[in-house]
């Protein structure tokens, strides 16, 4: 097991602090665009909520007029009655699809983040690769990190980088503490596409 100098340490940790602002950076722009996809959905729910009431304010129109026909005042108040029962009950269902549509939105901008993410081409540094699918060094708190199939090995890297400079001076880091096979390789969409020249 290679040695980990103090001040290695600290030039990983910052490395590893690049790598975090990089990826908020992408996150704040995920979260802009699903800004702009909420207000568009906002618009429309808005349009469907105003046709949904002219839709029933012509019915309770229309059945209070068929009630003014009839001779029997009971009935016309039975209608009327009828018509506002009806729209309490149309407007609990509107707040409760809001929530709905509220709750769907968080998961898809989750997803959209994730998807975004997967889509860029991304720079991490490989230091081990295995026959089996070792699931023991992966953790979901670790999130520079990747796991990925290369036929027929597991590769483990570390780091998710913008650009190739910042992966190779992550690299260098890691050959100076004793990872003398770290390489750096590209990835997109989970998968790799080459591995880069060290320098």
């Amino acid at each position: 097991m290679p040695f980990i100098e103090e001040s290695d340490l600290l030039e990983l940790h910052k490395d590893i602090d690049k790598a975090q602002i990089i990826n908020e950076r992408l996150l704040d722009q995920i979260k802009f665009k699903n800004k702009e996809l909420r207000k568009s959905k906002l618009q429309r729910n808005v349009l469907a909520g105003i046709t949904a009431l002219f839709l029933i304010g012509v019915l309770a129109i229309t059945s209070f007029t068929a009630g003014l026909s009839s001779s029997n005042t009971y009935e016309n108040t039975s209608n009327l009655l009828v018509s506002i029962d009806s729209l309490d009950a149309i407007k609990t269902r509107i707040d409760n699809l809001k929530q709905q549509n509220e709750e769907l939105s968080l998961v898809k901008e989750f997803y959209l983040a994730k998807k975004f993410l997967d889509k860029e081409k991304v720079y991490s540094v490989q230091v081990k690769s295995f026959v089996d699918n070792n699931m023991t060094l992966s953790s979901e708190a670790l999130s520079n990190t990747l796991f990925v199939k290369t036929n027929p090995f597991y590769s483990y890297s570390l780091g998710n980088f913008e650009t190739l400079e910042e992966a190779r001076s992550f690299r260098y880091q890691l050959v100076k503490m004793g990872f003398e096979d770290a390489f750096v390789a590209s990835y997109q969409d989970g998968k790799r596409l080459k591995i880069e020249d060290p320098y």
